[in-house]
């Protein structure tokens, strides 16, 4: 889990399908010292990681990615100076798991785009 060491939820909202979140980096995690040093940088893996674990925690359902269908990093994420994340996740459920279309982005562009399926684990 990333939640509270990497990342903390200021605030999420999670009606109609739609779930919005703010979210504040933890520049000093360590995740920063060895990705890069001297030029910190978020992870692709931790901003895919940071969108399954909030939508596990709004939908109290754990997921495992079966299929991610279109996976974009569009943009460095330097958490001196990009903080605050802003997501937004349409989804949609069945008994087999989730259909998701999930953007990530900074207060100046986007910087991860996700269509994707998730299975109940």
């Amino acid at each position: 889990m990333l939640k509270d060491s990497l990342y903390h939820i200021l605030s999420v909202t999670n009606a109609d399908g739609v779930i919005n979140a703010v979210i504040e980096l933890n520049a000093d995690d360590e995740i920063f010292l060895g990705h890069f040093p001297e030029q910190p940088v978020l992870p692709g893996a931790c901003m895919l990681q940071m969108v399954k674990e909030i939508l596990e925690d709004e939908l109290d359902t754990s997921y495992r990615l079966q299929k991610a269908e279109n996976l974009k990093f569009l943009a460095m994420v330097d958490p001196r100076l990009h903080r605050t994340l802003y997501l937004e996740a349409n989804f949609s459920t069945d008994e087999d798991g989730m259909r998701v279309t999930a953007n990530l982005n900074t207060d100046e562009q986007a910087a991860f785009k996700l269509q994707a399926a998730f299975i109940t684990d």
